[in-house]
């Protein structure tokens, strides 16, 4: 099976130093070198499909741009490239959601993902006018995809759930194809959703050891459902001809850190509901000491930013080795990104691809598909 990799669209600004945010947290001041317009954003993703990556990751929350209409609109520059658009259930109602979707799929020519994002921080979903603790959130959740599922296989919906209620639900033009659903969670309660209704689940970027014991949790959960999941990560890159070249870059980004803003940021990340986000805060424990906490795996990235904080550095033959690595546990889909995000892109499509590519792990999607065909 050939190796999926999906770009990140920078929403909350871009920079040749790390870019903050995300988990409650604000965007930190390097967000303003690069702002998200969509000529920028376009720019990467006409950059990131020219290189091979099938789909780009949009990121959802108060300290970002809405994913939906930035997607939307970027879209009409690119030609093959996916968006995997993050969303929050329970912001809208799921009939409404199901047929964005089926619009989306109409306009863009089957190019939409969708990355269910429950909402990790009370606080945040408050600002929206969502005051469901967790758990109840994932309930919500659950019943949400229910509705969605049934709407998008063309079926007349009625719910009386605890947190929703629907009654003659139906969809008028189904999507075509079905998006498919990318979820992460490492609460049990998520891994119970995930494991109805993900097509593919994620987990940040954690040891390799760690992301066997996720992903042999929610296969396990995933088969009492009668399922099969496909299984992604979410990573940082520092890719560079050699490893010197590498870690000098690392270290360039770690220099950059204002002590400040760091203590802050973990302050602000350690109110976090999110169990992910509170194993990624254990593998560095906001100390900038002992950051490679696994050959090429780097923690630095979460000292400064929320959600996904490692990356793997390296020269390109060993930044390969790691995802094949990785690939070896069950992962087949890749969401990368790096600073800033166009250079990065390349880096990596022009030093990390062409490597998979001989080794038979990879082929450029533009190529393959006529010989598919």
């Amino acid at each position: 099976m050939s190796l999926t990799f999906h770009w990140f669209l920078p929403t909350n600004g871009d920079s040749r130093h790390v870019v903050g945010g995300g988990h409650g947290t604000p965007v930190t001041a390097a967000g303003g070198d690069r702002p998200p317009t969509v000529g920028y954003l376009t720019q990467i993703a006409r950059a990131a499909e020219d290189l091979g990556f099938v789909g780009a990751l949009t990121p959802t929350g108060a300290w970002c741009e809405d994913a939906w209409l930035t997607t939307a609109m970027v879209s009409q520059h690119t030609e093959r490239l996916r968006f995997l658009v993050a969303f929050r259930p329970g912001f809208v109602s799921p009939t409404l959601a199901a047929q964005m979707a089926a619009t989306y799929q109409r306009q863009t020519g089957g190019r939409l993902l969708l990355n269910v994002v429950t909402g990790g921080e009370s606080h945040e979903q408050r600002a929206y006018g969502d005051f469901l603790d967790k758990d109840a959130r994932y309930a919500r959740t659950d019943e949400f995809l229910r509705v969605v599922r049934g709407l998008w296989r063309g079926e007349r919906v009625d719910l009386a759930g605890e947190h929703l209620r629907v009654a003659g639900a139906r969809l008028a033009h189904l999507p075509d194809p079905v998006p498919e659903i990318y979820f992460g969670g490492s609460s049990p309660v998520a891994g119970e959703v995930a494991a109805r209704h993900a097509r593919v689940y994620l987990t940040w970027g954690e040891p390799p050891a760690q992301v066997a014991e996720k992903i042999a949790w929610v296969r396990g959960l995933a088969e009492k459902e009668g399922r099969d999941v496909r299984f992604g990560i979410r990573l940082h890159v520092i890719t560079r001809d050699s490893a010197e070249q590498a870690w000098a870059e690392a270290r360039r980004l770690l220099d950059g850190f204002d002590p400040r803003t760091v203590r802050a940021v973990q302050r602000g990340l350690a109110r976090s509901e999110s169990e992910g986000q509170r194993r990624m805060l254990a593998l560095h424990g906001g100390e900038r000491d002992d950051l490679e906490i696994h050959p090429n795996l780097w923690a630095g990235i979460g000292l400064v930013r929320g959600g996904a904080g490692t990356a793997l550095v390296g020269s390109h033959d060993e930044v390969a080795e790691r995802v094949i690595e990785y690939h070896g546990l069950g992962i087949d889909e890749f969401v990368l990104s790096g600073y800033p995000h166009l250079e990065e892109a390349y880096w990596f499509g022009e030093g990390v691809l062409p490597r998979l590519a001989a080794r038979g792990l990879w082929a450029h999607p533009a190529k393959a598909a006529p010989a598919a065909a």
